[in-house]
């Protein structure tokens, strides 16, 4: 089995084609409460960043990967590694699925074929998630697919309602080989 699927899904890299799909995503305002969008982005970004998407991971510190289902090649959504810390190898981890492709269990197995790339490949040692504490079905996820409760950031966030608090999710890569800089300090 390759790296970046399984079989009912293939993470891939940002096409041309899925322009107006991320222009759909990135400018539904409804979803801008959860990360830290403040403005409607234009199809020119868009395109811009598709174009360079396929560039160092190293270098720009960030990894967009479309979510695809391998039977049609639908677009059900998109999982982002952000954040990349080269010297504590730790990178922040966000999902969005589709709406019309949610409660299928595809953002767990998105996020486990993600967990498994960047511990495995990129090397990665901890992944984390900023999750707003009222985002329920979204922090289950993450526990579900082993990530734990690291700690509550109060008032964290600004929303309609006022502020609100933020879970902290984290994962560690377990592998024995990795757990090194603890007993050497």
């Amino acid at each position: 089995m390759k790296l970046l699927e399984n079989d009912r899904l293939r993470l891939r890299a940002p096409e041309p084609e899925d322009l107006d799909t991320l222009y759909r995503w990135e400018n539904d305002s409804s979803c801008w409460e959860s990360g830290n969008t403040l403005t409607p982005y234009s199809r020119y970004a868009i395109r811009q960043y598709i174009a360079r998407s396929g560039n160092d991971f190293h270098e720009h510190r960030q990894l967009r990967l479309m979510i695809e289902l391998r039977r049609n090649a639908a677009v059900a959504g998109t999982i982002d590694l952000y954040d990349f810390d080269p010297h504590h190898l730790r990178a922040g981890v966000g999902i969005l699925v589709d709406q019309a492709f949610r409660r299928q269990g595809i953002a767990a197995e998105a996020l486990a074929l993600t967990a498994r790339y960047a511990f495995s490949f990129l090397k990665i040692h901890h992944l984390y998630a900023h999750i707003p504490q009222s985002n329920i079905p979204c922090l289950r996820l993450f526990e579900q697919c082993g990530f734990e409760t690291a700690g509550v950031l109060k008032d964290w966030m600004i929303t309609s309602e006022g502020y609100a608090n933020v879970v902290v999710l984290g994962m560690i890569d377990s592998r024995p080989a990795r757990k090194v800089m603890n007993d050497e300090r």
